[in-house]
């Protein structure tokens, strides 16, 4: 008798399970409840964090089970938080513009209001002109849409150029890191519609909540995190396993094997290319309303390099270590960074961890990959195999 995929799999019940206690005791402890023992900030710091989580399981999927070391991953991320905060700039603009004009005399027509809201979105780059991609930028419902397909389409394409010419190993690494620098640079010029290096800001105003406290905004938006990824690490789980997985772990084994048996690896590589793409732009997406900001720095190769790294140190191959990963190094790197980490006076110096935090980033990197190169999940992994 053929068990369910939930029987095959119980870490996944086990996580979904840690993911809803966490999720209730941040919310029971929040401000919302009136206890504030968890702040505000926190809360917002803990949302990213399950972003970033999300993003890191997408990671694992392409790197840890296909064998794509993508590069690029994280210009995904970037591009759906632009995608929604192109309506999040427009909407609340949008507000502002209609009541400065509410008291004039004569009702103003609608191309006035829009070179008024043109004017106040684009006049730090000196312009008041809508560019094309703003075409939808007015309408939440497409602009959610753009969250998905703009990701998807641009992985669907570069994936086919690359695959179809069996592109693989570095060189491929070196092709999505490309395309992120490419896209990085574009963005940065004031001309490319998104005002350039000043990106889009004030995204934790949602539109028509302005009388809502943000200690419930949020707790709202640290809900919806918590809840894409409880359904991302399902999804991917699926994924992953089965006949699906074995063939997508068989390309990151021996690719030509696989080719040799007959699958058509190109196919499978593109699937898990632009599924995980989709679910980067959506992870973005719920990520920069709690950061308030994103920028063309967002979308640098640097950034996708952490993500590599995030995954090494939690387990590449394992979903719940890139998660483990992901989270350990964000909240370290909130602490560090944040002030959070009391200086150390050396005597002859003091190690100040705003500067040196990245130093200890690379140092755990290389220790990590030395000592224990399945990274911390590969640890827990020894750990209840003992107790077994």
């Amino acid at each position: 008798m053929q068990r369910s995929f939930l029987a095959q799999n119980p870490s996944v019940m086990w996580f979904i399970a840690l993911l809803a206690l966490f999720t209730l005791t941040v919310t029971l402890l929040s401000e919302v409840t009136g206890i504030g023992w968890i702040s505000t900030s926190f809360v917002k710091t803990l949302g990213k964090t399950l972003c970033l989580c999300l993003i890191a399981i997408a990671m694992d999927v392409v790197w840890g089970y296909c064998g794509i070391l993508s590069l690029g991953h994280f210009a995904f991320f970037g591009i759906g938080g632009y995608a929604i905060g192109m309506w999040l700039m427009y909407a609340r603009t949008e507000g502002i513009v209609l009541e400065s004009l509410a008291n004039q005399p004569l009702p103003a027509t609608a191309q006035e209001i829009s070179d008024a809201i043109g004017n106040q979105i684009f006049g730090v780059v000196g312009s008041s002109e809508f560019p094309l991609i703003w075409a939808f930028a007015d309408s939440l419902a497409l602009q959610l849409l753009m969250v998905m397909l703009v990701p998807g389409l641009l992985a669907l394409v570069f994936g086919w150029l690359a695959f179809r010419s069996r592109v693989t190993g570095v060189y491929l690494s070196i092709l999505t890191q490309a395309m992120t620098l490419a896209l990085s640079l574009y963005l940065f010029q004031n001309d490319s519609g998104l005002r350039g290096n000043n990106g889009l800001s004030g995204l934790q105003n949602i539109p028509g909540y302005e009388q809502v406290p943000q200690a419930t905004i949020s707790i709202i938006f640290f809900l919806t995190s918590a809840t894409a990824l409880g359904l991302g690490y399902f999804f991917f789980a699926w994924i992953v396993s089965g006949k699906m997985g074995s063939v997508v772990r068989g390309i990151r084994d021996n690719e030509a094997r696989v080719r040799f048996l007959g699958y058509h690896v190109e196919s499978y590589k593109l699937f898990v290319f632009t599924t995980t793409a989709v679910i980067a732009g959506i992870a973005g997406a719920l990520y920069y309303p709690q950061a308030g900001i994103v920028n063309p720095g967002e979308i640098a190769p640097i950034a996708s390099i952490y993500l590599a790294v995030w995954v090494a140190i939690g387990g590449r191959g394992r979903l719940y270590g890139a998660v483990i990963g992901a989270a350990f190094v964000s909240l370290l790197s909130s602490w560090f960074t944040g002030g959070g980490a009391p200086d150390v006076n050396l005597g002859f110096y003091v190690v100040q961890w705003t500067d040196w935090w990245l130093v200890l980033l690379g140092l755990s990197f290389v220790a990590v990959t030395l000592l224990f190169p399945k990274g911390i999940g590969g640890l827990f992994d020894m750990f209840v195999r003992k107790q077994s």
